[in-house]
């Protein structure tokens, strides 16, 4: 059954038109009409959401849980459909936006379960002590509340797993807090299928209304008045690095600053030690390839940088990467502008002094081919634009005389998602020196691996020091993400009638 999107707002449980559309820019298929959002869409949205709240933060784990359960088995019911206008819009294929979906339905059930549970609310109580000298110790209960209505922005690399129902959405809904969702111009058509899937599920299970809301498309001045609304507790986004600082600063130059979870630029370098370089240089160059292509190099854990101790192994690992990549097709790019972003970025290594080409190629309109740089570790650390996140399949090689320039490099990295470690044995002396830099570093370390592929589970961190994400203390994947959207609340000496039904 085909999806023809009628390209409207969901505000509240109603469809609503604005005056004015915008066309979407498929990379196949037919383009479709949205209607453009707007600040008085928005003031509507947040309005709905607190007066949701004092519905909604007050439901039982077990309602809210049911309520995630239904919005995975509603986008489940949408199957077929999401695919089609997800690999439209995206120029993904099939065989991505099937996983992505399941990624998207397995997080909220996680979520349900996690709730569930209920070891996230850390609850905590110190009995009343009436006999303790000097002074008395009153009754203590503590446990986490939900904060109050979350905006989130939809992200243009995952249509599905990071945008309308995704972990900033699951995690807020999880924790008791409504949602607006200021969708992604890139997908509109497959955010709407996703909104009435979540609408069907308030439906079902007798939600508030409010507890979720889609605006679509709009200018700056909606993102603006979103962040800037005295309604809104809390802003999750995924996106670039410009974007996300600007949304950082409206949201602490606000009169009541609030928490910006962002999540805005990565490297991922990995560190190629030399005894694995000498047993399996070849075999990491060319897993080093795949991973750095991988969906076009559109992940934000896409490991961008390989540093590599100069010598023929090194040489041999570099080769390798090469050959793999020139056997790697051109990729349909997600946007128009993420494609000319892309092309923008090769811009920064061509003729630079200090950067010597290994593979050059050239991308036509929206697809993109892999490229590969060199660069040494000294002429690295004095020119920052090398650091700088492409949001594609380039990757640049830093060559290293030894463990000691791998480490002084190590510490002249910023922030990261991930670092990664190629090791054998030999080298455990050399990874145990770089483990307290890496550790101050990125939020998730691997071994012999490569950083593409994020877990959604208990233990999973995808977050890091700035610029990697705007909060090193939170993760946007995995069930610890939920703590964004609470805080703590003590309760003393209260009588149980008064205390939340977690405590009471």
């Amino acid at each position: 059954m085909t999806f023809t999107p009628h390209g409207k707002h969901l505000i509240a449980g109603e469809w609503i038109a604005s005056d004015h559309t915008f066309q979407s820019e498929p990379a196949h298929g037919p383009a479709h009409a949205f209607s453009v959002g707007t600040p008085d869409l928005v003031n509507r949205a947040c309005e709905a959401a607190e007066d949701a709240f004092w519905t909604y933060g007050y439901t039982t784990r077990d309602q809210r849980a049911d309520f995630l359960d239904s919005i995975a088995d509603e986008i489940e019911a949408r199957a077929e459909q999401i695919t089609q206008i997800g690999t439209q819009e995206t120029g993904l294929p099939e065989a991505r936006l099937q996983g992505e979906r399941g990624r998207t339905t397995g997080q909220l059930r996680l979520f349900a379960s996690h709730i569930r549970a209920g070891n996230y609310l850390d609850r905590r109580h110190d009995a009343a002590l009436p006999d303790r000298q000097p002074l008395p110790r009153p009754d203590l209960k503590m446990v986490q509340r939900p904060i109050g209505p979350v905006a989130v922005f939809g992200a243009s690399n995952f249509p599905l797993a990071f945008s309308t129902a995704g972990g900033d959405t699951a995690s807020a809904l999880a924790a008791g807090c409504p949602v607006v969702v200021k969708g992604h111009s890139a997908h509109p058509g497959t955010g709407e299928i996703i909104a009435e899937a979540i609408h069907a599920a308030i439906r079902k299970t007798g939600m508030p209304k409010g507890a979720f809301s889609l605006i679509q498309g709009g200018k700056r001045d909606v993102g603006t008045t979103l962040v800037q609304h005295p309604l809104i507790k809390a802003v999750g986004f995924t996106g670039s690095l410009g974007g996300g600082r600007a949304l950082f600063d409206l949201c602490a130059g606000r009169p009541e600053p609030i928490p910006f979870f962002g999540e805005l630029g990565s490297v991922n370098p990995m560190f190629v030690l030399p005894e694995a370089t000498a047993a399996r240089g070849t075999a990491i160059g060319q897993g080093w390839a795949a991973s750095l292509t991988m969906g076009a190099g559109q992940f934000c854990t896409n490991p961008g940088i390989a540093v590599v101790q100069t010598g023929p192994e090194g040489d041999a690992l570099v080769q390798a990467a090469a050959e793999a990549l020139r056997g790697v097709a051109t990729q349909c790019m997600l946007t128009d502008s993420i494609a000319a972003a892309y092309t923008d970025g090769k811009k920064r290594f061509d003729g630079r002094n200090a950067v010597r080409p290994v593979l050059t190629t050239d991308s036509e309109g929206r697809n993109a081919a892999p490229n590969l740089y060199e660069t040494d570790a000294s002429d690295y650390l004095q020119d920052h634009a090398l650091g700088e996140e492409v949001f594609g399949p380039l990757g640049l090689v830093v060559r290293v005389s030894g463990p000691e320039e791998m480490l002084t490099l190590a510490k002249g990295f910023e922030g990261q998602l991930t670092c990664t470690l190629h090791m054998d044995e030999g080298d455990m002396a050399t990874a145990q020196r770089l483990m307290p830099v890496l550790e101050r570093k990125a939020g998730r370390i691997l071994a012999n691996g490569f950083p593409t592929g994020v877990e959604v589970a208990d233990a999973m961190v995808h977050g890091g020091p700035y610029p990697a994400s705007t909060n090193f203390g939170a993760t946007s994947v995995g069930t610890l993400a939920i703590r964004r959207f609470l805080r703590p609340v003590c309760y003393q000496n209260l009588p149980d009638a008064l205390l939340p039904g977690d405590l009471a």
